[in-house]
């Protein structure tokens, strides 16, 4: 009798968990889990938090087509393919309208953008140089040094080109990719479709078919 009273008193020492150890194993786990959340760094702690955060959407820019609104432009600046659009623009439009400048600078992208013209802004505006007869823009071939003057013309026509290449802007000419003067007829002008007359210039765009349209 007395062995199967020692026999059940054995059995339920090692049956039953050990509170104390159990105890101590939450303790530790609990612990581990705050030094690892101790641990995390700060940077990335904030970035997990930012998913949660609502995004805010970029407010349009509301272009007024004006000195007095360019004049309240940040100083623009960029890489070289700003600075190429930025130097067409002085040479070609710094005495047009802002509206005008505008419009001349949606033609140089309008260019980039179309198969027919180099994929990049130097590439449009330097297209033929050293060529004769084959510069598409005129300054670029006129045989005279290109020296910026007007310090505050370049100013703003360089927050033109700035806020063209950042989607400012734009719908201007209708998809125009040719423009000339008022003061000149150039041949393939009577080719082209029209599409806009803003300050001194005509706008147009090729409107002929090829095979693989």
């Amino acid at each position: 009798m007395i062995r199967i009273v020692v026999a059940a008193a054995m059995v339920m020492v090692f049956a039953l968990p050990n509170p104390s150890f159990a105890e101590r194993e939450k303790d530790y786990v609990t612990g581990q889990d705050q030094v690892s959340r101790s641990e995390l760094p700060g940077q990335r702690f904030r970035q997990y938090l930012n998913v949660f955060k609502p995004r805010k959407q970029a407010k349009p820019v509301e272009v007024s087509y004006t000195r007095n609104w360019l004049d309240q432009r940040p100083k623009a600046a960029g890489d070289e393919h700003w600075q190429c659009l930025a130097e067409a623009l002085y040479f070609e439009a710094r005495g047009e309208t802002v509206k005008g400048q505008f419009a001349v600078a949606e033609v140089i992208l309008n260019r980039v953008e179309s198969t027919r013209f180099p994929n990049t802004l130097c590439g449009v505006i330097k297209q033929g140089t050293g060529r004769k007869f084959q510069c598409q823009f005129t300054y670029t071939c006129d045989g005279r040094k290109e020296v910026i003057a007007e310090k505050k013309a370049f100013e703003r026509v360089a927050k033109v080109a700035r806020a063209a290449i950042d989607g400012v802007g734009g719908g201007l000419t209708e998809g125009a990719t040719h423009y000339h003067t008022k003061a000149v007829r150039p041949s393939w002008s009577r080719v082209y479709e029209e599409t806009a007359r803003i300050g001194v210039h005509i706008f147009y765009r090729h409107n002929y078919r090829t095979a693989s349209n």
